[in-house]
């Protein structure tokens, strides 16, 4: 029997995998909710649905800014996550019982590894081999005042009863610019305090899209936190500067301080400083006949990852070829626009950028010049090294074009793309622009 340990999306993919090969599999999921892990229960599946909100609020202000629409009202938070959950429970069942149906056996229940030694609710358990999926959870930094009842994070936003006046998110990165679009345009007063700068590993183009995105928000960069004050509950966040301490008022802080693995039921197994499981390219640890995929092993937190590992874990236990591992990973933040990217490693030799044309989701925007952006990256062959665009729905659009890059793919061979019409998509006008500049 397989044993995989958690039913987020490596865990899963493994699993049915696994099962579609032949062999017996079980898949222990601690979460009573089901299965999905984070990405279902306090990631990817909430951002979506809380920034549908958010920009359904702010396309009306936009509206009403030319007058033919009256206000839109007031967020009802408790309703919204009470809606929201409602949908999750349903996408719940139908990833349970698309894992039952390939075969996989769930256990709602809790593993423990000593070394080669597995536990399953305290029962020492035979194998042929485990997987362990275990995803992350959020890190909490070392900050005075982080156990007072208002501060947040990514997991447990959603226990929050009602909107905040004032918010402060600590944190720099994707989480932090997500959730403080979300609630600035529910209507709260957002501060981001980023100890570094905003989304320091985003192409510099995407970071000017997402500041305009965030035009609500008060953006502090190179902060010390001092700590968090309050008594029983949170009042504000003290920051340390050259002229000593001064204190920022809050009646909600959000914690987004980066992920760690979930490795507190494992002992005996290698990891890394981080926490991280080490796994070598047939994603198996220290320990033979243990493998780790996703999150767990520290590698980008992004579930399409999570899910090639998990089937590369799989055909490794199979006997199957790998799928290559990818060299350009696309990735994208949701705001006001979809910030999507996808980079080859190595020096840009040339770059290119246009503003976003008019098209479904940026029509009203062209008075105001929050069209978006195209950008274009080029070795000296010509070859793409680098994609990024902010448009309404660039997200889609660059796992395609992603798929380019890892194949590729010369910007040449662009002229018998053929682009849909209308489409806020600049990215094909800027290839063919720069494909006729070549020709001439």
């Amino acid at each position: 029997m397989i044993v995989v340990i958690g039913g987020g999306p490596a865990g899963r993919f493994a699993a049915m995998r696994l099962s579609k090969g032949g062999k017996k599999v079980c898949l222990v999921e601690k979460r009573s909710a089901g299965v999905g892990g984070q990405c279902l229960h306090q990631g990817c599946m909430t951002i979506c649905a809380l920034n549908d909100v958010a920009r359904f609020i702010d396309l009306a202000g936009v509206f009403r800014n030319y007058g033919f629409i009256d206000s839109p009202g007031m967020v009802s938070y408790p309703v919204l996550i009470q809606k929201m959950q409602e949908t999750i429970r349903i996408i719940t069942g139908v990833l349970d019982q698309e894992t039952k149906q390939a075969g996989v056996n769930i256990v709602q229940g809790s593993a423990e590894i000593q070394g080669s030694t597995l536990f399953i609710d305290g029962v020492k358990t035979p194998y042929e081999a485990v997987i362990v999926a275990s995803g992350a959870h959020p890190r909490i930094p070392d900050i005075p005042g982080c156990c007072l009842s208002g501060v947040y994070t990514a997991h447990s936003i959603l226990s929050m009863p009602n909107l905040p006046k004032k918010m402060v998110i600590i944190g720099s990165g994707v989480i932090a610019a997500e959730f403080a679009y979300i609630f600035s345009s529910f209507g709260s007063d957002v501060t981001i305090l980023a100890r570094s700068s905003l989304l320091r590993t985003f192409p510099m183009q995407l970071v000017k899209e997402a500041r305009k995105d965030l035009s609500k928000v008060t953006i502090e960069e190179g902060i010390t936190i001092a700590g968090i004050s309050g008594d029983s509950s949170v009042t504000g966040v003290m920051l340390r500067d050259m002229d000593g301490i001064r204190e920022i008022t809050a009646d909600a802080v959000l914690l987004a301080t980066g992920m760690i693995p979930n490795i507190g039921f494992i002992s005996g197994i290698e990891c890394d400083s981080d926490g991280a499981l080490i796994v070598n390219d047939r994603m198996e640890t220290s320990v033979q006949g243990i493998y780790a995929a996703g999150d767990v092993t520290g590698t980008g937190f992004l579930t399409p990852v999570a899910r090639h590992q998990g089937r590369k874990a799989a055909d490794a236990i199979l006997g199957n070829p790998f799928e290559p591992d990818l060299v350009a990973i696309p990735q994208a933040i949701k705001l006001k626009h979809d910030l999507a990217f996808c980079r080859m490693p190595g020096e840009v030799r040339k770059r290119f950028s246009i503003p976003g044309p008019a098209g479904p989701g940026t029509f009203w925007d062209v008075a105001n010049h929050h069209t978006g952006s195209a950008t274009i990256e080029l070795d000296n062959e010509g070859l793409l090294t680098g994609l990024a665009e902010a448009s309404p729905a660039s997200s889609v659009a660059m796992a395609y074009l992603g798929w380019m890059m890892n194949s590729n793919i010369r910007i040449e061979e662009f002229e018998r793309f053929v682009e849909v019409h209308p489409s806020p998509d600049g990215i094909p006008w800027l290839l063919k622009y720069l494909n006729g500049q070549k020709e001439s």
